[in-house]
């Protein structure tokens, strides 16, 4: 509730329309039964035939403007509800922006997935039929109940206690749904996470010939969800079948009633007509009511889903104090002091006392083995963690100091994981400079060594899959630097980008980048001696603590772990190039 009474303030007018059109809809709906009796005791059979007419056109009119009244009420419903959602999801996104890697983890991607659309529509189904079936039941109920009593007080007396034995049922009924839908949610999560492993990891299932146990992995995943669902079908088929008993078996109770009164004189036959179309539309809107009220525990559980992503506060933030923006005339581009890094969940720091700087016009280059936390240094530079303990300067700032879009707008990364949006080349290539034009394209992605665009149908008119998946490992990393040399920045960042390329097209591609960047600061994140060789400066990393720092030839002088990285890979008459 907390989360629908936040987004719907902004939406007071269409909440009127609604009210109105409901009003004129219910108010429509009682005085046709009035009409029908009125009719039926003062016109048929005693009454003139200019009466029953007049009456008829009465009748019709009121139909009328009680359809008009439904339509008006459903379009304004949609459209309220439409609106709302929209808010929601956008929110969820909003905020989803601002989360660090460890805040997405909390929650997973499939749950965000589903949280932002399964979640978000049934809010919005749950509205619809909220505003439409159980806001009227109140006032249908009263003013039903009422006129019941106006016509005969005996008859009103039963339409009370049949309404309060149905709405005792639908709180029962609640309370045996509210955690199935609950448990739905969850199974639903779930489901997700399965489909996402078995379709994103289909090539790992079959080389290793697990299709079989994936299988059942998923039927049990399935099986779950479907033993959930069968039993809350069984509450609404259950629920369905008692309703239309009860509505039966009240038209009987109220023709053998309203038989007798009418013999003993108390009421006419005109009055059994309304009472019982009274009993109808209560009964109608109780009962509708009732299947709207089992699915409102799943829009709770739903929503709660949704406040707990807005309500988390995100691990970065941006310093609320004004800083003025760092001069780019500093020789050093950023700098880390003492820099030392550990993880939410983790024991030990990832990252220990790390310093070194990496100054305009040059290359700093980090290798190491893997896990030793070479990627972990540019997630620390781009602020997607903040450090434990110690500074990173950006041209003499302190990064934290800065709003994170003007960090990242002067940084420019290539990510250890190559990434292509669906659409085409050109659309890639201005995720990094949004008014380039096409000279300024192929200018760069011939220092990216990515002339082969060229070749394929329509150049840089071809579409990219999601992913880039329908070009090689390769492609999308020549692709992935192309898209980073397109925005002018003052820190150009390589994680791990040239791991799927050739020697000769590793060795062409650094040679065009010294020209491209010669002035920014280049920091370069590998495996591979021969890609960094070259750099001014080589941090090695071992256990997340700084082994060695300088050249490649001191390094191979005075560092042993270095040596024994060039060893492994490099011929020992090529170790000083």
């Amino acid at each position: 509730m907390k989360l629908i009474l936040q987004f719907i303030k902004p939406y007071r007018k269409q909440i009127i329309f609604v009210v109105l059109a409901m009003i004129l809809d219910v108010a429509g709906g009682l005085l046709i039964p009035t009409i029908t009796a009125d009719i039926i005791n003062n016109g048929i059979g005693g009454g003139s035939l200019p009466y029953i007419i007049r009456q008829g056109i009465l009748m019709a009119a009121v139909s009328l403007f009680a359809s008009l009244g439904a339509l008006a009420g459903s379009y304004f419903c949609s459209d309220l509800a439409a609106r709302l959602g929209r808010d929601i999801r956008n929110a969820v996104y909003d905020k989803s922006l601002l989360f660090s890697d460890s805040d997405l983890e909390k929650f997973g991607t499939a749950s965000m997935i589903t949280r932002t659309l399964s979640d978000i529509n049934i809010i919005q189904q749950s509205v619809i039929m909220f505003i439409q079936m159980i806001l009227p039941v109140p006032a249908v109920c009263a003013l039903g109940i009422i006129m019941a009593f106006l016509v005969d007080p005996f008859m009103g007396w039963i339409l009370s206690g049949v309404t309060a034995v149905l709405l005792l049922m639908t709180i029962i009924v609640m309370k045996i749904a509210a955690p199935l839908f609950e448990r739905l949610q969850s199974l639903l999560d779930r489901m997700n996470v399965v489909i996402r492993e078995n379709i994103t990891g289909v090539r790992v299932v079959r080389a290793f010939g697990k299709e079989a146990y994936e299988e059942d992995r998923m039927n049990m995943a399935f099986g779950d969800y479907r033993d959930s669902s069968v039993k809350a079908n069984r509450l609404f088929a259950g629920l369905e079948s008692s309703a239309l008993l009860i509505i039966n078996l009240i038209i009987v109770a109220l023709l053998f009633a309203g038989g007798n009164r009418a013999g003993s004189g108390f009421i006419r036959m005109g009055d059994i007509t309304a009472l019982i179309e009274y009993a109808i539309l209560i009964l109608f809107y109780v009962i509708m009511a009732q299947f709207v009220l089992i699915m409102l525990p799943r829009a709770s559980v739903c929503a709660r889903r949704i406040q707990e992503v807005l309500d988390t506060e995100p691990e970065i933030t941006d310093n609320v104090s004004t800083v003025p923006s760092p001069s780019s005339a500093a020789e050093d581009v950023i700098r880390l002091q003492n820099v030392s890094f550990r993880f939410a969940d983790a024991d030990e720091d990832t990252l220990h006392n790390i310093s070194f700087h990496c100054r305009r016009g040059q290359t700093t280059a980090v290798v190491g083995s893997t896990g030793c936390g070479k990627s972990t240094i540019a997630k620390l530079i781009l602020r997607f963690h903040d450090v434990t303990s110690g500074r990173i300067l950006l041209d003499g700032t302190d990064i934290r100091e800065l709003p994170q879009h003007e960090l990242r707008n002067r940084i420019s990364y290539v990510p250890q994981k190559s990434w292509l949006f669906s659409g085409t080349i050109a659309e890639n290539l201005k995720h990094g400079c949004s008014d380039a034009d096409e000279e300024q394209m192929q200018k760069i992605l011939a220092c990216s060594q990515a002339d082969f665009v060229n070749s394929l149908p329509g150049g840089l008119s071809y579409r990219a899959s999601q992913g880039g998946t329908n070009f090689s490992g390769g492609q999308r990393q020549r692709l992935s630097i192309a898209r980073a040399l397109m925005k002018p920045a003052e820190l150009y960042i390589f994680d791990d980008s040239f791991s799927a390329l050739d020697f000769k097209t590793d060795a062409a591609l650094r040679k065009a980048l010294q020209k491209e960047t010669k002035d920014s600061a280049v920091l370069i994140i590998a495996q591979r001696i021969s890609t960094i060789m070259h750099a001014d400066q080589i941090i090695v990393l071992e256990n997340g603590k700084i082994a060695g720092s300088g050249t490649h030839r001191q390094l191979l002088d005075n560092c042993r772990i270095y040596r024994e990285i060039a060893e492994s890979q490099m011929k020992g008459e090529t170790l000083y190039g």
